[in-house]
């Protein structure tokens, strides 16, 4: 494992609209630090958190060819969720987009019922892992937070299934003691960093999200938090050895329980 430079983008989202969003993250980007090794978006950063099918794009659509455009110029992975349709249904989609234009992709498991999200589109059933620079890296979105089987980190024959576990997410500011709290809980549970990423402003259905973007080390403890209501594109670097030493150092990952996730 290598250092990995994370540059968590915490911004404001126009609602349903895709060109002023990625107008606005065009801007946003370019004054990112570089080299970074990769970019993390909210979900949904194209259009805000909304379950209007007329919104969908198809596999590889416009925005994520953007995508595309920016790891290229940026030379790093970007990643993000976009409202996808594929075969008469709709997915929240999780793109991870390498500088050589090759992706690989994790639809949302859980649907927020809360917002109706399951009365529209069609929940993923299969976790992604990616690696970067040595990073095993696991990424996921927003509701999934909620459900800490489905992030459960495992540890067999010495190896880790993850070291970094990624959330973007659209969390409201009534819940962010909840955002909060439960990022600091999928760390330590997990004895690996995490990264959450969420937007700020209120969206077309009146919802505020106050951001608390934020990047936590293996022991729970805060490496980074995004100034509230602010836009913010850091450039943090995380550093393998401080993970390898929090895990020497607390050998809990030995005491785990084996179990095994089915899919939906």
């Amino acid at each position: 494992m290598q250092d990995l430079i994370v540059t968590p983008i915490q911004a404001d989202l126009v609602w349903e609209d895709t060109t002023a969003n990625l107008t606005a993250f065009d801007r946003q980007l370019t004054d990112v630090a570089l080299p970074t090794d990769l970019v993390v978006l909210p979900e949904m950063f194209n259009t805000g958190f909304s379950i209007n099918p007329g919104l969908a794009e198809e596999p590889e659509g416009h925005t994520f060819t953007w995508m595309q455009q920016k790891a290229r110029s940026l030379q790093c992975v970007v990643t993000g969720s976009v409202l996808t349709a594929e075969n008469g249904k709709y997915y929240n989609r999780l793109y991870w987009v390498t500088p050589d234009g090759s992706y690989q992709t994790y639809d949302k498991r859980h649907l927020f019922r809360l917002g109706k999200e399951w009365e529209v589109f069609t929940g993923g059933n299969t976790l992604l892992t990616v690696t970067l620079k040595g990073w095993k890296i696991r990424p996921l979105i927003c509701y999934d937070l909620r459900f800490p089987v489905w992030a459960r980190n495992g540890y067999r024959d010495g190896n880790f299934d993850y070291d970094l576990l990624i959330y973007i997410a659209n969390w409201p500011t009534v819940r962010s003691h909840a955002w909060q709290q439960l990022l600091m809980a999928r760390a330590i549970e997990n004895q690996a960093f995490v990264i959450g990423v969420n937007r700020i402003g209120t969206d077309g259905n009146n919802i505020h999200h106050t951001g608390h973007s934020a990047i936590l080390d293996a022991e729970g403890r805060y490496l980074y938090q995004a100034p509230p209501e602010t836009p913010s594109a850091p450039n943090i670097i995380l550093h393998p050895d401080q993970l390898l030493e929090s895990r020497k150092r607390f050998g809990f990952f030995m005491d785990w329980d084996a179990f095994e996730v089915k899919g939906l």
